[in-house]
């Protein structure tokens, strides 16, 4: 790349190391940015609950979480409408058609994939904005619930009956519908998580083949990815700036936490108006598994050295050919991909006792 050329793109954002912390994988922890940064809202103590419930999320234990949450709504004088998906986009359709008072809670029985369902579905539906979501988590990957600090079934349940809650932001993503070869027009989700593009698609992918190994299959999807060293071309647009490389690996965050509890992004907050994305270029193997082994260790991939991080308000994604994208834990779609940042377009139940 010419020097004029990369003078042309957006400086990365330098993360600041974390003195108290140990020196691992040759950096020491990346400081973190708080998870929300403004303060929550009260609230009101709520009536009426529209819980949609994913039945297979986890280990098929949807159903089972969501009937223990309704007892438990319904012992503290809670309302409980309760509706559960029958295949996966079902929470779409469901949350769509759902005529809620502006008092009412969407609660999400499930993992990231449910919620992001939920919320593309009430998104389409109504133009109404700040709608509140509860979150009681049961899938196999719960990072948002990971970063909103909930718990056990008995704590989701108590917070959202509270009402304390923070606002949220989403990410409008508009890209084509179906995976590489079996791509059937374009389609808009709305994410509240992650947005990933390259080997960690790739991965997935692979892991979905061997669901008998159990959580284990996410490792040695990425082993298999790293080893097959695919080469990715893509033309990465953020803010307007453009990027045309070969590439590893995008990362694009709204929250912190990603797949198997990563840190994905250090600094990323779900109430800064702005998304994050953490860009690793081309690598050698070698690279890549010292990259991967520096992000498992509490976030420190941030200070490798083909590693840059950005955040933005608008995003796209273009490549040769239609290429893989994960939404929130999902393979669902490919490129070309656009994306808008979409500040506070929700709120949504947060523990705490004020």
């Amino acid at each position: 790349m010419a020097s004029d050329e990369r003078a042309a793109y957006p400086a990365p954002l330098d993360f600041l190391p974390d003195s108290s912390s140990k020196m691992k994988k040759g950096a020491r922890k990346p400081q973190y940015a708080p998870v929300f940064t403004q303060k929550a809202k009260k609230g009101k103590a709520t009536k009426r609950v529209h819980m949609l419930v994913n039945p297979y999320s986890g280990k098929r234990k949807g159903r089972a979480t969501a009937e223990l949450a309704k007892s438990m709504f319904e012992a503290q004088g809670v309302e409980v409408d309760i509706h559960f998906s029958a295949y996966s986009g079902h929470l779409i359709k469901i949350a769509s058609e759902i005529k809620a008072k502006a008092s009412d809670v969407f609660v999400v029985v499930g993992g990231d994939g449910s919620l992001s369902e939920v919320v593309t579905g009430r998104m389409q539906a109504t133009s109404e904005k700040n709608e509140l979501f509860g979150l009681v988590p049961a899938g196999t990957g719960n990072s948002v619930a990971h970063d909103l600090a909930i718990g056990t079934t008995e704590e989701a349940v108590n917070h959202i009956v509270k009402g304390r809650n923070q606002a949220f932001d989403l990410a409008k993503v508009e890209l084509a519908n179906g995976l590489p070869g079996a791509v059937d027009g374009t389609t808009t989700r709305y994410s509240h998580n992650l947005v990933t593009w390259g080997l960690g698609v790739d991965s997935t992918i692979k892991a979905e083949k061997m669901r008998w190994m159990g959580p284990i299959r996410y490792d040695v999807g990425i082993v298999m990815a790293i080893m097959a060293n695919n080469r990715r071309q893509a033309t990465l647009t953020v803010d307007g700036v453009e990027m045309k490389n070969d590439y590893t690996l995008f990362l694009i965050q709204n929250s912190q936490t990603g797949g198997s509890m990563l840190p994905l992004a250090p600094g990323a907050s779900l109430d800064d108006g702005i998304m994050d994305i953490g860009i690793l270029k081309k690598m050698t193997r070698r690279e890549v598994f010292k990259a991967f082994g520096m992000l498992k260790a509490e976030g420190r991939h941030v200070f490798h050295p083909q590693v840059d991080y950005h955040r933005f308000t608008t995003l796209s994604i273009e490549t040769p050919e239609p290429t893989a994208i994960n939404i929130d834990g999902e393979n669902i779609g490919s490129t070309p991909l656009s994306m808008k940042v979409m500040p506070g377009a929700i709120r949504v139940c947060v523990p705490g006792s004020e």
